[in-house]
């Protein structure tokens, strides 16, 4: 965005995965439209018929399991009793011409996060938000360990009908794979890529750009400032282990991407200080969305490196993270059918209204 505060027009190249690129166009934001519905939130602790709240575990499928391990629970986890994949029915991998089929296997699970029914995430304490991330990542390593077949955890959470979410009740959801996704494979591609060019982990290098990196690019005509981007343009907050910050090339307008300030590949190897630092700035980052963005409906998902022989050479250039990606619009017939997004404010006014707003010791 220029200093002139006159609109942009720019198709942004995604830095991580080259091929994917998004459409800024903050001049499409003054068209009619209808955004997404804000939710309105059921904020009461307890619904006597919801089937995630405590005292109605019967109304679930057998849990599979709880933390703590005694006592009153605070986090649960349970089959999903609609999976996307499953191991009931096992059947052989066939191809028929240039057809093919794998096996639909895998494991599909509902972590009920917080027995409070309608506690929103960044009202969620810091200590249980490092537990609900360490139980993910407990699962992670027993979902991995339990059948070789199985190349992908992915943990996610939906939070309102536009993101998915069928039940009110805070929960995300872990699902197992026999493939690696397409999003997780082209991250892995495009960083390997990178580390073999430039012998550094290009997620690194975003952070490093985001802290310290600043220029100033003038019309070569006019003189005039064409672009300013100043150090930290692009951070929403910082840890003393995590950093939060705004894509510059962002698929959703208030998207955001957490991820560790010193390289790690894998979440399932984060120390317990690490999760506790993450727990804070993911807080404050949610804390900071709501203020500015309230009664936002949104999907966050975890990236980490994929588990297998043939992933074993990214510790090196890949590096795990959380991206968190709001749902304030429809997606156009343009958008699908291009395979381009379209962003109707820039990253840069958005980061900058995120980092200013007031959310206290949140």
């Amino acid at each position: 965005m220029s200093d002139s505060g006159t609109s942009v027009r720019e198709i942004r190249i995604n830095p991580i995965v080259p091929t994917e690129s998004v459409l800024v166009a903050t001049a499409r934001g003054m068209r009619p439209k209808k955004a997404e519905d804000k939710v309105e939130r059921d904020t009461r602790a307890h619904v006597e018929t919801c089937p995630f709240c405590r005292g109605n575990e019967e109304r679930t499928p057998p849990q599979i399991r709880a933390f703590p391990e005694n006592g009153d629970w605070e986090v649960r986890i349970v089959p999903n009793l609609y999976p996307v994949l499953g191991d009931d029915k096992s059947q052989t991998n066939i191809a028929f011409g240039l057809q093919q089929v794998i096996d639909g296997y895998g494991r599909h699970e509902v972590v009920i996060d917080n027995p409070s029914h309608g506690i929103a995430l960044h009202e969620m304490g810091q200590q249980h938000l490092a537990d609900l991330f360490a139980v993910y990542q407990q699962r992670m390593n027993e979902l991995y360990a339990s059948d070789r077949r199985l190349k992908y955890v992915l943990v996610f959470k939906n939070f309102g009908p536009a993101a998915g979410a069928s039940i009110p009740h805070t929960h995300s959801q872990i699902i197992a794979t026999p493939v690696v996704p397409e999003n997780v494979l082209n991250e892995v591609h495009h960083s390997r890529e990178y580390q073999r060019k430039y012998n550094h982990c290009v997620f690194c290098s975003l952070i490093d750009e985001a802290l310290t990196y600043e220029a100033t690019i003038y019309d070569r005509e006019s003189g005039q400032i064409r672009r300013k981007i100043n150090v930290g343009q692009y951070v929403v907050e910082r840890g003393e282990r995590f950093i939060a910050i705004k894509p510059f090339a962002s698929r959703f307008e208030w998207e955001i991407h957490v991820l560790p300030l010193q390289h790690q590949a894998d979440f399932a190897r984060a120390s317990a200080e690490d999760l506790a630092d993450f727990a804070r700035v993911l807080k404050r980052t949610m804390a900071r969305l709501d203020q500015v963005v309230g009664g936002v409906q949104y999907n966050f998902f975890l990236h980490s490196v994929p588990h297998g022989a043939e992933f074993e050479d990214c510790e090196q250039s890949y590096h795990w993270h959380l991206e968190i990606c709001p749902r304030t619009s429809i997606p156009t017939g343009f958008e699908l059918g291009s395979g381009l997004f379209v962003s109707t404010v820039s990253p840069e006014e958005a980061a900058e209204a995120l980092r200013n707003a007031e959310i206290g010791d949140a």
